[in-house]
């Protein structure tokens, strides 16, 4: 099992900046990708972008490129999502995601809000 938690979001004005984290803990996530996702009112959920653990190879949405870096803490077990010129349409529930590359099992954190007001 792997637990996630989320932190860091909150409201923020058109081309402000949030950083997010998640906190990993559980059983070891050296073969595992990390990934953000979000979820607005009324939408399906969307890949914001995600990282390996090992060696951090990254990729994004094409919504969220050159906007949003994610960067890992290996010794810290945390990911991170810099969010900069924040846009009203990135507001949506955040979540933190990591896949098993073997298995393919999925955990999820619980979420945190990101409002990004105009």
């Amino acid at each position: 099992q792997v637990q996630l938690v989320e932190s860091g979001g909150g409201l923020v004005q058109a081309g402000g900046s949030l950083r997010l984290s998640c906190a990993a803990s559980g059983r070891t996530l050296s073969t595992s990708i990390m990934g953000w996702f979000r979820q607005a009112p009324g939408k399906e959920r969307e890949l914001v972008g995600t990282i390996t653990w090992n060696i951090g190879t990254t990729r994004y949405a094409d919504s969220v490129k050159g906007r949003f870096t994610i960067s890992k803490d290996n010794a810290k077990s945390t990911v991170s999502l810099q969010m900069n010129s924040l846009k009203p349409e990135d507001t949506a529930v955040y979540y933190c995601n990591a896949r098993e590359v073997v298995t393919g099992t999925n955990y999820w954190g619980q979420g945190t809000q990101v409002t990004v007001s105009s």
